[in-house]
């Protein structure tokens, strides 16, 4: 991959006011894009359906989504090009510049604790669960090892593969237990979804064969709690009542889980994106993410942000498991591009990466809720989109939007009849005598 270079941060100084030609040029500049990559983005991406049609079945086309980077990234002291595929207004611009503030007042840290994603072998009515927990523990080495021999072989050579085996029993509430055997499986730099399938889809008859219990399900979990990725952001020099107004603010998340419902999408407003565009499968970090916020009892953040007076301190942990080889992400020549710009060496530092976009996309929302509002700012940005809402036409937009900033200031709202009662006064105006 190429060797980003170091200070970004100055680099990328007024990227945001650059049209597209000259943001594609500035990214060639940078050696982060060759003109191979440039010639694609500037055909529009994918054309061909053939690949589409290896991808999905009864295919008519393609669905695009914008594709911008955001900048201003530093985390654990390196500089960082995000990729981020979406369609909502204010996601990138709200990013950057939240991440231009923790980097002159602050810094990010990233972690992740544990390797090991999960499979489940479920038995739903065994006899008795005493004994098939024994039987399976007593064999526990010798299904780890067949299957690695059968089935994970690729990831034993890449230092990865099958680690442990536990058995849980689940009260079903009619006076019988059901089994469940947790499959450990390191996936390396994958995702894993299909491998850890495959191997539980494999251990099926051996642990019939070793219980005498039938096995009625195998597949993986999105709870991912044995791999938890952590991302933390701590700045100084912040002015006392916004710290203030922060930190009270995640506690209203912490506490109410029908704010902590939208906390966490806004959350995920920053780690999504970058999912989408390195091909990862975001559903299935959606669903592990809000189930872990459930972990405790009640839907709860996933993030929480402290201030002690000097020092705003803020908190992601959730699992997030990605990869950056196989499935889509080997495959869909715009994930590689992505890829390409974040140059990250393996899945554990993409899943960094998405926290501490995530952890930022986050505080720059507490940050605007707690000052100017959410609208101001979000329809400052969607203006753009009002306008072509509206209809009006290339040359008309400029003059339109400075119309429509015009009147939120005045009525600090907005919406699309003011702007199509606005382009027919502008028309009007502009119509000859």
């Amino acid at each position: 991959m190429a060797q980003i270079p170091s200070e970004l941060g100055q680099l990328f100084q007024g990227f945001s006011k650059l049209n597209l030609t000259e943001r594609l040029s500035r990214l060639q500049s940078l050696g982060i894009l060759n003109s191979d990559d440039l010639d694609y983005l500037k055909k529009g991406g994918l054309k061909d359906f053939s690949l589409g049609e290896k991808f999905i079945e009864n295919v008519i086309g393609y669905f695009q989504l914008p594709l911008g980077v955001a900048t201003n990234f530093r985390i654990d002291g390196k500089d960082y090009v995000i990729p981020m595929a979406v369609e909502e207004t204010s996601i990138v611009a709200a990013a950057s510049k939240t991440a231009r503030w923790i980097r002159e007042k602050g810094e990010i840290h990233t972690s992740v604790v544990g390797h090991e994603i999960i499979g489940q072998i479920q038995c739903a009515k065994v006899k008795s669960f005493a004994r098939f927990k024994e039987q399976v523990l007593a064999q526990k080495v010798y299904l780890i090892e067949l299957a690695n021999r059968e089935v994970a072989f690729g990831l034993v050579n890449r230092g990865g593969g099958v680690t442990d085996l536990s058995v849980r029993e689940i009260d079903r509430g009619d006076g019988h237990s059901m089994a469940i055997v947790h499959v450990m499986m390191n996936p390396c730099d994958a995702m894993g979804a299909n491998i850890i399938n495959q191997v539980c889809e494999f251990l099926k008859e051996p642990i019939e064969q070793l219980t005498n219990e039938k096995v009625t399900m195998c597949i993986l979990s999105n709870l991912v709690d044995t791999k938890l990725t952590k991302a933390k952001v701590s700045l100084r020099g912040v002015d006392p009542e916004l710290g203030s107004k922060i930190a009270e603010a995640s506690l209203f998340a912490q506490k109410d889980p029908y704010r902590a419902a939208t906390n966490n999408k806004g959350v995920l407003n920053g780690i999504d994106p970058i999912l989408i565009a390195t091909g990862n499968d975001w559903r299935a970090v959606e669903a592990g993410i809000h189930a872990y916020a459930c972990s405790e009892g009640s839907y709860r953040s996933i993030t929480k942000w402290t201030w002690d007076g000097e020092i705003l301190r803020g908190e992601f942990v959730a699992p997030l498991v990605v990869g950056i080889v196989g499935g889509v992400t080997a495959l869909h020549p715009t994930a590689g591009l992505a890829l390409k710009l974040l140059n990250v060496r393996s899945a554990e530092e993409l899943s960094r990466v998405a926290a501490a976009v995530g952890l930022t996309q986050n505080l720059g929302a507490l940050r605007a809720l707690t000052t100017e509002g959410i609208i101001e700012g979000h329809m400052k940005l969607h203006i753009k989109n009002l306008t072509l809402g509206a209809g009006a036409h290339e040359k008309e937009i400029p003059q339109l939007i400075k119309k429509l900033e015009e009147i939120l200031a005045l009525r600090k709202r907005i919406s699309l009849s003011n702007a199509v009662e606005a382009l027919k006064e502008l028309r009007s105006s502009n119509s000859p005598p």
